[in-house]
């Protein structure tokens, strides 16, 4: 690293070269530069001197009795590391090592243990070109990442369990949040929990351009869903959707998604979505909050953040975000549209138009444009009617209820009446419709007519809309009762002591 720094190559060359850090270059050659030296100086030291430069700089990376205390520490987990090497990186292997068994190594230490015992774990990490520092409060970066398969133990039930993740670009302090959907409502959700947990809020959220965030993806005019837009304006941020298809353009969050899956995820067991959540937020705090970063010069990105990065957000809101989800239903012929599993009534004159729908947790808004047109109790399941939305000569026949029907029965004629409480006797809800259509009778053939085809129909022992309506078409209402077995009579008029009394006739002159 000195013998190329010397030799006038730029820093951040000599890092992608070695596969290191920019900064872990800096580090290196600082007391270099301290001591007065400078590229290009001639004679170039030889690389003996340079050994024994590196010697007075750094002790530490050539104590041998040192390391040698170091190893003989981490040999007593020697059988734990082979196994957990196979599921887990060698930091998480030394953080699980060091919170749970009492590991006494530095963890560069240990990777030079495991890459002398198990060279074959080694997974070489790939050279990848680093943003500019981005100023404390500035920017959050955001994404999904899938965590696994996980098997509901109240259900038996294999889940796929996804991480949303926002990372503080600055401090590097991230949020954590398992979910089992990564729809609208769990979207936005997850970034309130995200603000609550930072205590503060920055200036720009940059985000992946998912369909639960970003309809339309455009770099210069995103189309954000509504949803997503209020939480925004209510928070006063920034939404800055990445380019599509540009997962550099947040990178910080990009990069953590190996290392989540390794430290927090994989060899635990869960036994709900909340406990995942619960043990990710103190996952969030403790272990990913403490370790030494290498982007922050070793510091921790828990301790960067609290003393750098909360004093610069935007504090908190006074007041509580609704979360509300939006749609875009249909307004059906029957002047309902449906919002999750309900239906709900709209104004009769926007049938067939789309409307935009607000359900929040205890109402549900409907919207034409920018225009409220109608507001809803929520309800889960069922239909929710208001029979205003009607039109008014609809609304009048299904506003015709049990008690409205006996009322206009009684004003018809007391034949009328008998045969509607017939109808509705012990709350017979199944024929409202049928005494319905016996008091609608009466605008077509009079109420004179219809009491005495009722009154008829009473006498013959069948009070029914058919009978009634039977009764006016054929013009008999006046007419006595036709005698017991007259063939021009309908059998249903029988009466039911006459309907069969053919037959004993017919059994007697047989005999």
């Amino acid at each position: 690293m000195l013998q190329h720094w010397h030799a006038g190559r730029p820093k951040t060359v000599v890092a992608a070269s070695l596969d290191v850090d920019v900064k872990t270059v800096r580090k290196y050659v600082a007391p270099a530069e301290a001591a007065g030296m400078a590229p290009g100086d001639r004679p170039p030291p030889g690389r003996a001197e340079w050994a024994a430069l590196v010697t007075g700089w750094f002790p530490e990376l050539v104590d041998a009795q040192a390391r040698s205390k170091s190893f003989g520490e981490i040999d007593r987990f020697r059988s734990q590391i082979a196994e957990m090497l196979e599921t887990n990186t060698v930091t998480t292997v030394w953080q699980r090592l060091r919170d749970e068994s009492g590991l006494r190594a530095s963890l560069t230490s240990f990777r030079r243990y495991v890459w002398r015992e198990f060279p074959e774990k080694i997974d070489e990490s790939k050279v990848t070109v680093l943003r500019p520092d981005v100023p404390a409060g500035e920017e959050v970066q955001i994404d999904y990442g899938f965590l696994g398969n996980w098997v509901d133990p109240a259900t038996e039930r294999v889940r796929r369990v996804w991480a949303f993740v926002m990372v503080m670009a600055c401090s590097r302090f991230m949020f954590v949040r398992p979910v089992l959907r990564i729809d609208q409502t769990s979207w936005v959700a997850a970034h309130v929990a995200g603000f609550e947990f930072f205590g503060g809020v920055p200036r720009r959220l940059v985000t992946d351009n998912l369909k639960t965030g970003v309809i339309k993806p455009d770099l210069y005019d995103p189309k954000l869903n509504r949803a997503y837009a209020e939480m925004a304006e209510h928070y006063g941020v920034l939404i800055d959707p990445a380019r599509a298809a540009k997962p550099k353009d947040k990178p910080r969050v990009e990069r953590q998604m190996p290392y989540i899956r390794d430290s927090f995820w994989r060899g635990r067991a869960w036994v709900a979505e909340t406990d995942m959540q619960t043990g990710a937020v103190a996952w969030c705090r403790d272990v990913a909050g403490g370790r030494t970063h290498r982007s922050l010069e070793g510091a921790a990105p828990a301790r960067v953040f609290e003393a750098v990065e909360l004093p610069a957000l935007t504090p908190l809101p006074r007041g509580p975000f609704v979360l509300a989800s939006w749609s875009q239903p249909k307004v059906g012929p029957d002047c309902h549209v449906k919002v999750g599993k309900a239906l709900y009534s709209i104004p009769w004159r926007l049938i067939g138009f789309r409307v935009d729908a607000r359900a929040t947790e205890r109402t549900v808004e409907f919207y034409l444009g920018a225009q409220l047109v109608k507001t809803h109790p929520r309800i889960e399941r069922g239909r929710q009617t208001d029979w205003d939305d009607y039109p008014p000569e609809k609304v009048a026949f299904f506003m015709r209820t049990p008690m409205w029907c006996r009322k206009k029965a009684a004003e018809l004629g007391p034949n009328v009446a008998a045969v509607v409480a017939d109808l509705l006797a012990g709350g017979a809800l199944h024929h409202l419709r049928a005494a319905q259509g016996v008091i609608g009778l009466a605008e077509k053939h009079g109420e004179g007519r219809l009491d005495q085809a009722c009154a008829r129909a009473v006498t013959v022992g069948d009070p029914s809309y058919r009978t009634v309506k039977g009764i006016l078409a054929a013009g008999t209402e006046s007419e006595p009762p036709a005698a017991v077995g007259a063939p021009a009579a309908p059998a249903h008029l029988h009466g039911p002591d006459g309907l069969f009394a053919h037959l004993d006739n017919e059994m007697e002159v047989a005999g």
